[in-house]
């Protein structure tokens, strides 16, 4: 048997809102675009379920204003400053502003226009890189974020 990951779908009520908000805020590209179900490169997809999909019958109204409340979406950047600087030119809720998560990796959560929550983080080699050049030792590196040393060493010692 072979079973693979496809993508994950966001069923959305205002599909033309949503669509914006991934495209223009989050800076996605679509792959696909079957109309009224999108999916992006990165394999995100945006549906807006008509009233005779079979996901509709059996759930009944698809949107939930809340959002979902056991989903988070993740992106990272290399360029974290840069990205935060843009998500300040639009009007987003945000959980939290920038933390230092316990591991080291800076991130800021929000959510998208239907309440579901997006969060940005460094990738690992940018906060692995950050705290080799503020000092640390590989090693020290490593304990700090638990990242193994010897992708400390690939990411710090291969500049």
């Amino acid at each position: 048997m072979d079973i693979k990951f496809h993508s994950t779908v966001i069923m959305t009520h205002d599909f033309d809102k949503m669509k914006a908000f991934y495209q223009e805020i989050l800076q996605q590209e679509i792959d696909v675009d079957f109309g009224n179900c999108i999916g992006f490169k990165n394999g995100i997809s945006l549906w807006k379920l008509s009233e005779d999909y079979t996901i509709a019958k059996k759930l009944g109204k698809t949107y939930h204003p809340s959002g979902n409340k056991n989903l988070e979406i993740c992106f990272d950047t290399n360029d974290y400053e840069a990205v935060i600087t843009k998500l300040k030119e639009h009007n987003l809720i945000y959980l939290h502003e920038t933390i230092e998560e316990s591991w080291g990796q800076k991130t800021i959560r929000f959510y998208d226009p239907e309440n579901n929550l997006i969060e940005i983080g460094e990738t690992i080699p940018c906060f692995v890189k950050r705290f080799y050049h503020e000092g640390m030792s590989v090693n020290q590196v490593s304990e700090r974020t638990s990242v193994p040393i010897e992708m400390v060493k690939e990411i710090c010692l291969t500049e």
